[in-house]
């Protein structure tokens, strides 16, 4: 019997109310992914934590203070996680259609490239 696992990805931004909030809900009915989200900011909606960093398969961040912040705060997850970088400014509010689109064109690049 095979047993199916889902990739665990985790989309990171600043606040988690934008670009990471609007990744997780477009990718959360996936069949490929479970998915959570989080960001950098002590002002987010879901802080970026070690065990939600621990959680995840492939950390997906939007720009690369992101991931600078990995490195800087939790530097053992950083040397041992996946990490891509979709560099998207915070020029997006909340499932904004072009927001969408430039998620899905590029989640899926870095999905088809095994980068993930």
């Amino acid at each position: 019997m095979q047993i199916d696992t889902k990739l665990k990805l985790l989309f990171v931004c600043t606040v988690n109310r934008m670009r990471s909030a609007t990744a997780h809900k477009i990718y959360e009915g996936d069949d490929r992914f479970e998915v959570n989200s989080a960001g950098t900011d002590k002002s987010a909606n879901t802080v970026l934590t070690e065990k939600i960093l621990n959680w995840a398969d492939s950390i997906v961040v939007m720009e690369k203070h992101h991931r600078n912040h990995i490195r800087k705060h939790f530097p053992q997850i950083y040397k041992n996680k996946r990490i891509v970088c979709l560099y998207i400014p915070d020029d997006y509010d909340y499932m904004q259609t072009e927001l969408i689109g430039i998620l899905k064109d590029k989640v899926e690049d870095v999905y088809s490239r095994k980068l993930i």
